[in-house]
């Protein structure tokens, strides 16, 4: 039996999926929308660790931008599974990859996708996302012809999948590496790092922040090595808005 999951505490560094997590998900990338309640949250949880926050997502740095606006902080934050990265103090990298490889396969994803409603083709800059929550029926469909790719890719870009969603992504970039870099950084060095998140791809958070003795928490049902779970969206906003502990 699991322990119980203990009180958030204001020394922790917070390392956030956000769809599956913080937001429900919607049948398209672009139906989601951030809300001033969420952007509540969060300026709450930066103030109160001293910006120890950063969103870890497999959206771009700019859709996580849209999503929650200006008028709070600007979080530190992984894009795109850690491809990109703007660490606390605003710098951001981006780390390199083929760009021609994966031009080639939009391309032909894009012609593949024309002939299938329901099917949405999602180019985040660096890496590729093909959603079919419109349409759960194309999913077998869907993993077929991502993976088909595989050859001509080669192994600098991998295959991700998720909930209802198939990606290609540069190798060599994951959520758990995003932490690991965030951990060797001010404001989030020397503190315990929780991770959250929902989905397959969260599982590297998970087992970087478990090697780092932290908090893995898993939202929902599913296998996981994360060694907490909360239910639902509803779930983890009222754990972030409990009853904070001090530092001892």
């Amino acid at each position: 039996m699991r322990r119980p999951l203990p009180a958030p505490c204001s020394d922790w560094a917070y390392f956030l999926d956000l769809d599956g997590t913080l937001l429900e998900f919607g049948d398209h990338p672009r139906a989601v929308d951030g809300d001033a309640r969420l952007r509540k949250l969060l300026a709450g949880l930066h103030r109160a660790t001293g910006g120890a926050v950063a969103l870890v997502s497999g959206r771009a740095l700019a859709d996580l931008d849209r999503l929650l606006g200006t008028a709070g902080p600007r979080l530190a934050a992984a894009g795109q599974h850690g491809i990109e990265r703007r660490d606390a103090r605003g710098r951001v990298v981006h780390h390199p990859f083929a760009a021609a490889r994966l031009e080639h396969a939009r391309a032909q994803l894009a012609t593949a996708v024309a002939a299938r409603p329901g099917l949405v083709l999602e180019h985040k800059g660096a890496s590729l996302a093909l959603h079919y929550r419109r349409a759960p029926r194309l999913g077998s469909y869907a993993h077929r012809l991502v993976r088909s790719l595989a050859p001509g890719l080669g192994p600098r870009f991998r295959i991700q999948t998720g909930k209802c969603v198939v990606e290609v992504k540069p190798a060599g970039r994951d959520k758990g590496a995003a932490v690991l870099e965030f951990m060797r950084e001010p404001p989030f060095r020397g503190r315990p790092a929780v991770f959250i998140g929902d989905d397959a791809a969260d599982e590297h958070g998970f087992a970087a922040v478990n090697r780092l003795g932290g908090l893995s928490i898993k939202v929902g049902r599913g296998r996981t090595v994360a060694r907490w779970r909360l239910r639902n969206v509803a779930a983890v906003w009222a754990w972030l808005a409990s009853g904070w502990k001090k530092p001892a």
